[in-house]
């Protein structure tokens, strides 16, 4: 079994460092800052983290792509 390392508590963790250093600063820099830590986890929980699951997903991805791409040449002349 592969270990896996999760960023969720480590960003977690890092958002009470982040408010303390953005202390006095604009509050849209905050925003901005806490508004890409949530991305970054966020990401992580929607994305495979096995690399069996991660293979399957973008295997899936690339069919759909072409599929795709396949309808769009029969329907484009």
């Amino acid at each position: 079994m592969a270990v896996t390392q999760d960023l969720v508590p480590a960003v977690v963790s890092g958002v009470g460092g982040l408010a303390t250093a953005l202390a006095g600063a604009p509050w849209w820099t905050t925003v901005l800052c806490l508004g890409l830590t949530l991305i970054v986890t966020s990401l992580q929980l929607v994305f495979p983290q096995e690399s069996r699951d991660r293979l399957a997903w973008w295997k899936d991805r690339r069919e759909y792509l072409q599929g795709r791409r396949a309808a769009r040449r029969r329907r484009d002349p």
